[in-house]
């Protein structure tokens, strides 16, 4: 029998390589290339450590070819089923060490407005700082929501799989994290007028 070579492994739909990967460690490989940067991407902006990130995704992939035996799909394909365990290492990861958890968002803009000009990213950036602050104050569940749309660039239905919620769901949880965003948002810039008002004020009495 011909074994694949690389193109032809991916060539293949995640359930044909399941079904090899339960017996041939060269499908699961085909598997660990098609899915190690996501992983790696969700695990780091939920730990913020690249260290840590690197370990725990070897975790899951190791996690999961020692349970491709027992795993059946059953309405949860299996790039949701490794984001589960991925989740499942991360929650035990803050746990063990009783660390907050925040999405280390920062790099990420940086990395995205790399290509901005100076005077674009220097007038950019207090805008980005209330962002990320906001952002910080969600709870983990939009955190994680906003990981997987914007950094894994999954779609609902993907995200639904992986967080267990309908797409339906996923559209309304969305929805609701960015009205949290902008109320908060509107807070801030609200405070940040008033402080600038009552500074030029004092400015104003002190010229006087």
């Amino acid at each position: 029998m011909t074994v694949p070579n690389a193109e032809e492994w991916a060539s293949q739909d995640d359930a044909a390589l399941v079904a090899q990967a339960r017996t041939n460690p060269e499908a699961f490989g085909a598997l660990y290339e098609r899915y190690v940067q996501k992983v790696y991407s969700y695990i780091y902006y939920r730990t913020g450590n690249h260290e840590d990130a690197e370990d725990l995704t070897a975790r899951v992939f190791q996690r999961a070819m020692a349970h491709i035996k027992g795993y059946v799909e059953r309405g949860v394909p299996f790039q949701a089923w490794l984001y589960r365990i991925a989740h499942n290492l991360v929650a035990n990861w803050h746990r063990d060490r009783s660390r907050h958890k925040v999405i280390p968002l920062d790099e990420f803009v940086a990395l995205r407005l790399r290509s901005e000009t100076p005077e674009v990213n220097a007038e950019s950036q207090e805008e980005i700082a209330r962002l990320l602050e906001a952002v910080r104050a969600l709870p983990e569940e939009r955190q994680q929501l906003l990981i997987l749309k914007f950094v894994d660039r999954l779609s609902n239905q993907e995200i639904g799989a992986i967080m267990d919620r309908s797409e339906g769901a996923i559209k309304s949880l969305y929805h609701r994290t960015l009205l949290a965003l902008r109320e908060r948002l509107g807070g801030v810039e609200e405070q940040s007028q008033a402080a600038a008002g009552k500074a030029r004020k004092e400015k104003r009495r002190y010229k006087e």
